[in-house]
């Protein structure tokens, strides 16, 4: 897993570009980036899609390599993150 600080990572996603900030969803502030992890080369059995298995509805769980962007709001300093998968 490689992981990218601040806005240097947002690009680093299997889908769209993650955005510098986000609505928190705690208190409707601003949450501003703090890092993106993504997997890229693991290897096998090793991406945490293996981790466990995705029951569906109530049990779901990622099915392929992931990226998690992290954000921190700036007015209740609560965590909030953002995934896509390959």
């Amino acid at each position: 897993m490689e992981i990218y600080k601040g806005e240097t990572g947002l690009e680093e996603t299997w889908q769209e570009p993650f955005p510098s900030v986000v609505k928190c969803p705690h208190c409707g502030g601003k949450a501003r980036i703090i890092f993106v992890a993504i997997e890229k080369e693991e290897p096998k059995g090793q991406y945490i899609c293996d981790l466990r298995e995705n029951g569906g509805k109530g049990d779901y769980w990622f099915h392929d390599a992931c990226a998690v962007a992290v954000y921190l709001c700036k007015d209740c300093f609560e965590i909030t993150g953002l995934e896509n998968q390959a």
